[in-house]
């Protein structure tokens, strides 16, 4: 699966790159029709939620899933948009 990382106004380290990476391998059990991901990284002025957001779109045959998250570190919000996009991805098959 192809996989586009973009970091908005800063370099995302190797480290992160790679956790990004590594999680988002995982979709390929549960989204057997993925085309690709993008995810865009990127800083917010909010520091109540966390100032960090990651943007996910999985591209799969009959349209693309999205899931913004905000979280205190990048790690989080990529948990945190796997667990929902998990969620989608389900519920797309049950229909």
């Amino acid at each position: 699966m192809d996989v586009q990382i973009q970091s908005v106004k800063f370099d995302a380290s190797t480290k992160l790159i790679e956790f990004i990476e590594k999680k988002l391998a995982k979709l390929d059990r549960v989204a057997e029709n993925a085309l690709g991901v993008d995810v865009v990284l990127k800083l917010d002025k909010d520091s109540e939620k966390g100032n960090k957001v990651a943007v996910v779109t999985l591209r799969i045959a009959g349209g693309d899933i999205r899931v913004e998250e905000q979280a205190h570190t990048f790690e989080e919000a990529i948990d945190n948009v796997m667990d929902v996009m998990k969620r989608q991805i389900e519920r797309r098959k049950d229909k």
